[in-house]
Formats: C-alpha cells, sequence, structure tokens
C-alpha cells in the first residue's frame, strides 16, 4: 500500500493533483479542499489510500493521516465506495463526521451529495464507534471571506458542476460578515450549503 506521497506539485485539477515522487507523476484524487492547500511548484505531502478494483488503481489524497482513517472506515459501510466517502469528507472535517455519527445527527449526513435519510441511517448503524471521539473542538461554522477568496471559491463550484448563479449565492451566504478566511475553510462551508441542492 502506498501510505503517502511527498514530492513537487505538478498539476492541480478538478478532482485530482499530480505529485512528482522519484521522477514519477503520481495522480492522487482529493477533495476540493485539500487541492486547493497545494501550490504548484512548491513540494507537498498527502497521506494516501490505494483503492484497488479489477480494472483500475486509483490513488486518493488527504491533508492528514486521520482523514485517511476516516475515508478507509466509511468505506466499510455498504453502498459506501471511494468516491462517496472522499464526498463525505469534502462536506465534513473528520471531527464533524464523528460528531454526527455519534450525535446520529442524519440532517447532516445528508448534507452530502448523494446521501439520502437511509443511507444516512445506515452509516449510523454500521459505523457505530468505530470513528472513535472527536478530536478537536467544536463543529466548524461557516467563515467569512475577503473578496480575494470569493472568486476563487465560485470558480471551483462551477468546475464541480454548479451553475455561476447558484455558487455565487453559496458563496455569499457562507461569507456574510466582515472578516477574512483562506480558500478551504469557504470551499468546506459552500460545499456544506449545497449540500441539499441540486446541481446546475
Amino acid at each position: 500500500m502506498i501510505a503517502s506521497v511527498t514530492g513537487e506539485v505538478e498539476a492541480v485539477g478538478l478532482d485530482h493533483a499530480v505529485v512528482r515522487v522519484g521522477g514519477v507523476g503520481m495522480l492522487v484524487h482529493a477533495t476540493p479542499t485539500t487541492l486547493a492547500g497545494l501550490v504548484l511548484g512548491r513540494e507537498a505531502r498527502l497521506a494516501t489510500s490505494l483503492v484497488v478494483r479489477e480494472d483500475s488503481l486509483t490513488l486518493y489524497g488527504f491533508a492528514d493521516d486521520d482523514e485517511r482513517a476516516v475515508f478507509e472506515t466509511m468505506q466499510t459501510v455498504s453502498g459506501v465506495g471511494p468516491r462517496l466517502a472522499l464526498a463525505m469528507l469534502a462536506v465534513h472535517t473528520p471531527d464533524a463526521l464523528r460528531r454526527a455519527v455519534a450525535g446520529e445527527d442524519l440532517a447532516a449526513l445528508q448534507r452530502v451529495p448523494g446521501i439520502g435519510k437511509k443511507g444516512a441511517q445506515r452509516i449510523v448503524l454500521e459505523i457505530g464507534d468505530k470513528l472513535g471521539a472527536p478530536t478537536g473542538g467544536p463543529g466548524e461554522s461557516p467563515a467569512p471571506a475577503g473578496p480575494v477568496v470569493a472568486p476563487e471559491v465560485v470558480a471551483a463550484l462551477v468546475q464541480l458542476g454548479w451553475s455561476e448563479k447558484v455558487a455565487v449565492d453559496a458563496v455569499e451566504t457562507v461569507t456574510a460578515g466582515d472578516g477574512a478566511a483562506d480558500v478551504p475553510a469557504v470551499l468546506r462551508a459552500a460545499l456544506q450549503h449545497l449540500g441539499g441542492h441540486r446541481r446546475g
């Protein structure tokens, strides 16, 4: 198993990055928040999980080992594959998922595109205490952003399939107020807000 990759970031796409490791470009799928933290030409380390299928080998990358552990644990739920597990981490932090499962917060789980009420109930039932206790503070709340952040977030949401109007409305909603935040924080807040909305 490839547990991590460290190297220069050669490219960042809509849902993946290419990290050069020992002369080889490794394509790693990741959440928008993880990708937003990468800088072209700079060295980065991603914790990784290799998913082996009959016709493919797919590498998924995470900001830290905890995210990878949650990603792998979520896939033990029937009907949850790597793409859906990654979508959960795009919308929620690991601790937010722990709180949602422990508190049987079905509404929070249903913010993830692709998870309905039955799916959320199945996750709560099958995961139980496998994720462990939350390690951080209280749940995150949408963070306000400065004017430089918003256009980047809108562009990312449009690339992920939402219309520009929906993306702009979401960013304006989660960035209401004063102050500034980084791109990953605003992206996560916008994705949470859009969890119950259709794309397009």
